[in-house]
């Protein structure tokens, strides 16, 4: 194999030098070859066979794979906090965890709450947004998944704090987490939709969902700047032979589209069929991940609404699904069970959600340059090794 090194990097910001020797590498083409990563700093330096290196910081990965660290772009909590809480503490404690199952950036996903809230929330996460911290998955931006939706595919979110699609609303949280929001919500039918989307698409990524529109106006949200749909088949309404509504504009447009593989939201030949039509290059794997994700049975809240969580499912009173307790190596894993091939699954789970936000320069795949957070799974896709930002943050 050709080998691939960087020889642009600055010298005096290079410490320790790393490398992963012989383990099967998901190179950025999509294919897993037999490779070495040289790691510098908290960059990957050169990937290639046999690599000439005097570390003695050497892990052996012989026999496993070697994979980008995953990207969840919908996660709204674990372990007890929740994003919206908005305290530091909360956010480092959801950052922790994530870190433990394989997961090295993250979206901070909002719920539908009011305006003062909302900016608490930006305000509180801006000083973490691309901040690499010890032992921490690195929050890349902000995702609001409201308050600009449908009443009626409201869902878990709560319906008293529902709002007209405002694009100075969303200029001002913008600016409170310092142009960190990543990623806005819009049911697109309602009053304003979208001429919002037509603003809002030069500030981040604009995304279908918790909407009744249908293919015509889903189509037309597309053509004006929408390129994404928030967990697909959940919140909009199901894909039919003569309205084929936001699903079926969605394949037209050729947006990214998200899925939840928990096992509880997607039948499984669900799942295969909205790989094969929408393609490996558009599904994101998302977690959907509540307050609940690492933690035991019980009540809980989301969005100032109780949830009950038994096994794998998070439901508030009147039965609705309530996001998930599941991560998004869970997820991952679960995909590759109901019969995805394992390259469509990694794609989905970490360069696909990249490119979809714009965070794909600096993540979301092993490339010389990118940021050095590298997974090491063993063949049963369990965690040997994590590595974020360059340090390996978990050994076994």
């Amino acid at each position: 194999m050709l080998r691939i090194r960087d020889t642009t990097l600055n010298a005096e910001r290079l410490g320790e030098i790393m490398i992963i020797r012989n383990g099967n590498v998901f190179c950025d083409d999509g294919v897993f070859r037999k490779s070495d990563i040289e790691i510098q700093a908290d960059k990957i330096t050169a990937i290639g066979e046999n690599l000439q290196c005097n570390s003695e910081d050497v892990i052996d990965a012989d026999g496993s794979y070697v994979v980008p660290g995953l990207v969840d772009i919908h996660i709204h909590g674990a372990m007890g906090a929740d994003f919206c809480d908005a305290t530091p503490e909360s956010i480092e404690k959801i950052a922790g965890y994530l870190l433990t199952c394989g997961v090295t950036s993250f979206l901070g996903t909002t719920m539908t709450m009011p305006k003062d809230t909302l900016s608490d929330i930006c305000k509180t996460a801006c000083s973490f947004i691309n901040a690499s911290k010890p032992e921490q998955a690195t929050l890349r931006g902000v995702h609001l998944e409201g308050p600009f939706i449908s009443y009626d595919k409201r869902g878990a979110q709560n319906a008293d704090h529902i709002t007209a699609p405002d694009f100075e609303m969303l200029s001002k949280l913008n600016d409170d987490c310092g142009g960190g929001v990543r990623l806005v919500v819009i049911a697109p039918e309602v009053d304003g939709g979208v001429e919002f989307i037509k603003k809002a698409k030069d500030i981040c990524t604009v995304s279908l969902a918790h909407s009744t529109a249908g293919y015509d106006t889903s189509e037309r949200a597309f053509s004006s700047g929408a390129s994404h749909v928030t967990h697909l088949y959940n919140g909009m309404n199901s894909l039919s032979h003569r309205e084929p509504g936001i699903i079926g504009a969605a394949y037209d447009s050729s947006a990214y589209v998200e899925l939840i593989t928990d096992g509880v939201h997607i039948h499984g030949s669900v799942v295969r069929a909205t790989f094969k039509l929408y393609g490996d290059d558009k599904v994101c794997l998302i977690s959907d991940g509540m307050r609940a994700c690492g933690l035991a049975d019980g009540e809980y809240d989301l969005g100032g609404q109780m949830v009950t969580v038994r096994g794998k499912s998070a439901t508030i009173s009147n039965g609705a699904l309530a996001g998930s307790v599941t991560n998004i190596a869970d997820c991952m894993r679960q995909a590759v069970e109901f019969g995805i091939p394992l390259e469509s699954a990694l794609k989905a789970a970490t360069i696909n959600p990249a490119k979809s936000v714009g965070i794909d320069t600096q993540v979301g795949s092993l490339a010389v340059g990118k940021r050095a957070d590298i997974l090491v799974l063993d063949k049963s896709l369990q965690l040997r090794n994590v590595i974020n930002g360059g340090i390996n943050e978990r050994k076994t």
